[in-house]
């Protein structure tokens, strides 16, 4: 009777561990809420998702900037390139087939999950082991998410675990000066 209480009980502390995670979904009207570190500023950014023939478009605002970027259905599929654009030059920016826009594509997920590395921007970025210190928090959350780093500099990057839409949610040291964190997902549907 002892054992089969201790077991109920580890059951039970651990469905209350995975409770605490999150995998951040994207839907028609999802808002991610992200902090950016550019060069040495600091600016809050919101995205709006619209999903649109298969891609994804982002309405972008931060500091007065209003700008959609557009992930072509190709691009979410086997993209390879990330774009830092900053929509300060279109109202809408169509990215090429080949780019994402705070994410990676499907394709890239796949080779991640499979071979523990993958391609982006002529750069391998291999799967680091996990660290509670480096762990990523949505509203207390613990988030779903890869931790990688490039091979060729000190890049690191949290890709949340969802292989229809794999968000980039926090990139540090990266050698561009433009790092982020996603710091609240909020659902308007």
């Amino acid at each position: 009777m002892k054992k089969i209480l201790l077991f109920l009980l580890f059951c039970a502390v651990s469905q209350i561990g995975k409770a605490q995670n999150t995998i951040p979904n994207l839907k028609n009207n999802t808002e991610l809420h992200y902090v950016c570190k550019l060069h040495g500023q600091t600016r809050t950014l919101s995205l709006i998702a619209a999903l649109v023939n298969d891609g994804v478009t982002f309405k972008l605002e931060t500091r007065g900037v209003k700008s959609s970027i557009v992930t072509t259905k190709e691009g979410l599929k086997n993209g390879n390139t990330l774009s830092y654009n900053q929509g300060e030059f279109s109202p809408v920016l169509n990215l090429k087939p080949t780019e994402t826009f705070f994410m990676i594509s499907q394709s890239a997920y796949q080779d991640l999950v499979k071979n523990k590395k993958f391609l982006y921007n002529n750069t391998t970025y291999d799967l680091v082991a996990n660290d509670p210190n480096t762990d990523v928090f949505l509203d207390g959350k613990l988030v779903e998410a890869f931790h990688i780093k490039a091979q060729i500099d000190e890049t690191e990057m949290w890709i949340v675990k969802n292989p229809e839409f794999p968000l980039i949610c926090k990139v540090t040291k990266n050698p561009l000066g433009i790092n982020w964190t996603l710091v609240k997902v909020v659902d308007k549907n």
